[in-house]
């Protein structure tokens, strides 16, 4: 199946590259959460290839109305996660793929076709980045980790939200080498799982945001939890919180001062 799948998710890459240097008409779903054309077309293209080589899955992507999806045997998909770096010409942005068998994890993919970075994972069979094994770094200690995270679309609207961000980034920042802030969680979840980073954390992630990144960053020997350090649920958790297994207590902590 994976051999397929990174066909067709190949193929979109070169929709993917099209539209990234392209002039793009943006709208909004929210104050800060856009949508191009290239999302739709590229989701569209997915979809439709995937329903044919697996009909047995069902499909649940981030432009689609997935009320009536169930989760199950299902391929999950965000086309284009970064949009606001493709819309801007950031090259950190990527599509990303989770394949789940009885809401098990099964196969992650994450394709960033600007910078050719091909991040797979198979369950039970290791990580890779272009074909080569990757594993999580073995630093064991916050104050020399390297720290990523995002800001919820929400922190434009919701004070409270805003407020947390603030709050966690007062903590983790001193405690830490330093954050870094790019824009796609899959990408951010694949560094962790390559061990650029140590650690990950958002709150208010979808799970086409998630679905892959957690697959291939397990794979690599890294830890996935919520913020209170118990398993993390696609499409309930509220905070993700990754890292590399061996600062995740210490960085749990730091978060939830």
């Amino acid at each position: 199946m994976q051999e397929k799948l990174l066909e067709i998710i190949k193929e979109a890459g070169e929709l993917f590259k099209e539209g990234y240097i392209s002039s793009k008409e943006v709208t909004f779903k929210a104050k800060k959460d856009l949508v191009t054309k290239y999302d739709v077309a590229i989701e569209d293209f997915l979809k439709e290839k995937f329903s044919l080589a697996f009909p047995e899955f069902t499909i649940i992507a981030e432009e689609s109305d997935n009320t009536n999806i169930e989760f199950n045997d299902s391929i999950i998909i965000d086309p284009i996660d970064g949009t606001t770096n493709f819309v801007n010409g950031v090259p950190h942005t990527c599509i990303s793929v989770g394949v789940y068998k009885n809401q098990k994890p099964f196969i992650g993919i994450v394709y960033n076709p600007i910078l050719e970075q091909l991040y797979t994972a198979s369950i039970g069979e290791g990580a890779f980045l272009n074909g080569e094994k990757i594993i999580v770094s073995d630093d064991n200690n916050l104050q020399t980790s390297l720290i990523s995270t995002g800001f919820p679309y929400t922190s434009g609207t919701c004070e409270a939200d805003l407020n947390d961000v603030v709050k966690k980034m007062k903590n983790i920042l001193p405690a830490s080498q330093d954050i870094r802030r790019l824009g796609s969680a899959a990408l951010d979840l694949c560094y962790v799982a390559s061990g650029i980073y140590e650690g990950f954390y958002e709150m208010n992630l979808k799970a086409w945001d998630v679905s892959a990144g957690m697959i291939i960053l397990s794979e690599a020997g890294g830890k996935v939890t919520n913020i209170d350090g118990d398993n993390y649920t696609l499409f309930k958790s509220k905070y993700i919180v990754v890292s590399n297994g061996s600062i995740h207590d210490e960085f749990l902590s730091c978060l939830n001062k």
